[in-house]
């Protein structure tokens, strides 16, 4: 299997949208394509970002720019992380233990960073590097109640890094302008990892960026999804240009 879908490469728009999150699919070159846990928990958000797929789909068609999805679950390895970093491959998330990342031995790591992780990143630079001037939009999406936590308010979280804020402050301040949307600022959680996927193709890279997580309740459906990519484009490129 390929490790990632691209969809609009040739687009003319300078934005780059990525979705490291995009699908729940594991292998079946790998523990026989099943990680030992339910299917209502491969469901969950501890599997992948439930709706970021389709909505980062539909905010790359409105904003006339690409898009780059990864194709296997978060579980089977994190492509959001550096590969130094302990939570790269994940044996308890949210409750839940991952059997078949109890016990995984060197090897089997080194098979899933070449096969997966590397490909989809050398993809990404790819895409990337194809203009001077390409700023990196990565969608997330974020579970409305973490387990025995208090409910997140939040429809959409605009995380950033101090290093590079002008884009994320500049969105800020779109979402901030429209009363029914509930907006945090490096919320549900701080805007950056050592190594993650922002780090390796922007700030390492001088581009401008941002990573927008929107609650996963208001894209659980096409429609959804479509809406919010559709709402999310003329912010983004607002805030672009500096308004």
């Amino acid at each position: 299997m390929c490790a990632y879908q691209i969809e609009g490469a040739e687009r003319a728009g300078r934005f780059l949208i990525t979705c490291d999150h995009a699908s729940n699919h594991v292998p079946d070159w790998m523990a026989g394509g099943d990680l030992g846990i339910s299917p209502e928990d491969m469901a969950r958000h501890i599997a992948y970002d439930v709706g970021a797929a389709g909505a980062a789909k539909a905010l790359a068609a409105a904003l006339d720019s690409p898009v780059i999805c990864s194709r296997f679950s978060r579980l089977v390895i994190d492509p959001n992380r550096g590969l130094d970093d302990p939570t790269l491959i994940m044996r308890l998330y949210d409750g839940t233990i991952i059997p078949a990342n109890c016990y995984i031995g060197e090897g089997e790591v080194q098979s899933r960073i070449d096969r997966l992780y590397l490909p989809y990143h050398a993809a990404l630079a790819e895409l990337a590097a194809k203009r001077a001037d390409t700023v990196i939009l990565a969608i997330h999406s974020f579970t409305p109640c973490l387990r025995g936590r208090a409910p997140r308010p939040w429809h959409v979280g605009v995380l950033f890094d101090h290093r590079s804020d002008r884009l994320s402050k500049a969105l800020l301040a779109q979402l901030r302008a429209e009363a029914d949307i509930c907006v945090g600022e490096n919320e549900p959680y701080a805007g950056h990892l050592a190594g993650d996927a922002i780090d390796q193709h922007a700030l390492q890279m001088g581009r401008e960026n941002t990573l927008i997580e929107i609650r996963n309740d208001l894209i659980a459906d096409a429609r959804g999804q479509a809406r919010w990519g559709q709402r999310l484009a003329p912010m983004i490129q607002r805030a672009a240009a500096g308004g």
